[in-house]
């Protein structure tokens, strides 16, 4: 079975340049993404931090869509304790709308952002300890009109409107069992995100298979794993591109936001050993390397966890380096049009 390869886009902030640029690079990617034959591209919801610009998904993804003519656009994720379930509700229903059959809403239940900046997004501070996911994707499913409302919810008669237009496929996203069992038992696709809790990996996805139920939307299990990759035409090119990735490990283990770094600021960096203890642990988690190695780690990655599916996220402080990194993969798995477009090609299909 051919094993879908997609991506996870962060919109990355280099130090140096802009928001702006770094919204561009991301409709540069997926018209790229769009041409090589990757199944989707996603967009993560995170909010107050100066190396992101996905703070809102859902613009971004209109935005990705209306750019590309084939591959699937979503949210890897909409975070929704941030978010009302109705608001939700109404903004993917007009995307799928506009762009039918090609988009994605993956749920997740981090607040993807630090307490403080939770408690901006969500004005209530009792919702900051509150565990109501499993709630909250049902008020989804009944403002959509896909089910009915709790019972000690009072919003019987409230519908996300355009009525006539169904909600875009809905995945869990998680990095614990938690995510995978709700995810089993709800009978929906599960995505776990191997890049940040790689310990978990075999028991979360051990528990979705082992608890699946089937259901209307999905007969068998469909689990994805999210994998960090950078790929090069050499390890040794592969291993310097990752060098800013492990001050960005370093930094936000120390709660400082800054853009994403240069391979220059990364080698200047005065590292501790508690640091280079900090990022020889996530780096048994990043896949890197030449394009075979990469091949071959990341089908042994999905054999191991009977993944379906691969969504790989390259953060990379260069678009040319962060481009060639996909186009490479592309190449190494053969997707259909991993031949690249001439260089200056890859305009807007508008």
């Amino acid at each position: 079975m051919t094993l879908p390869l997609s991506i996870l886009d962060l919109a990355p902030v280099v130090s140096g340049s802009s928001g702006v640029q770094a919204l561009q690079n991301s409709l540069e990617l997926a018209r790229l993404a769009d041409h090589l034959g990757y199944h989707r591209h996603w967009v993560a919801e995170h909010h107050n931090m100066a190396g992101v610009a996905s703070s809102s998904p859902e613009i971004l993804i209109a935005a990705l869509a209306r750019e590309t003519r084939r591959i699937r656009v979503g949210s890897g994720g909409i975070m929704l304790p941030n978010h009302s379930p109705l608001k939700v509700a109404e903004q993917f229903k007009t995307l799928e709308a506009l762009f039918p059959g090609r988009i994605d809403l993956g749920l997740g239940r981090a607040p993807g952002t630090d307490q403080r900046t939770a408690l901006a997004l969500r004005r209530i501070p009792e919702r900051l300890g509150a565990d109501d996911f499993p709630e909250q994707i049902e008020e989804l499913l009944a403002f959509a009109g896909e089910g009915p409302f709790p019972s000690d919810r009072p919003f019987q008669g409230i519908q996300a409107y355009p009525a006539d237009v169904p909600l875009p496929p809905i995945y869990l996203l998680g990095s614990s069992t938690y995510g995978a069992r709700l995810a089993a038992e709800l009978g929906r696709p599960y995505a776990f995100a191997y890049h940040f809790s790689p310990q978990a990996l075999v028991p979360a996805m051990q528990t979705y298979h082992q608890h699946f139920q089937p259901s209307r939307h999905l007969q068998e299990p469909y689990g994805i794993l999210t994998v960090a990759v950078i790929c090069a035409d050499s390890r040794e090119e592969a291993e310097e591109l990752a060098l800013p990735l492990d001050l960005l490990r370093v930094r936000l283990s120390q709660g400082i936001s800054k853009p994403f770094p240069t391979v220059e600021e990364a080698r200047a960096y005065p590292y501790t050993e508690r640091d280079r203890q900090l990022i020889q642990m996530y780096r048994h988690s990043l896949v890197l390397g030449s394009p075979q190695e990469v091949k071959a780690e990341l089908l042994q990655l999905a054999e191991q966890v009977k993944a379906r599916e691969l969504i790989l996220s390259t953060t990379v402080p260069g678009q040319k380096e962060r481009l060639r990194s996909y186009q490479l993969i592309a190449e190494a798995f053969g997707l259909q049009g991993a031949k690249m477009a001439p260089e200056g090609q890859l305009h807007s299909p508008r």
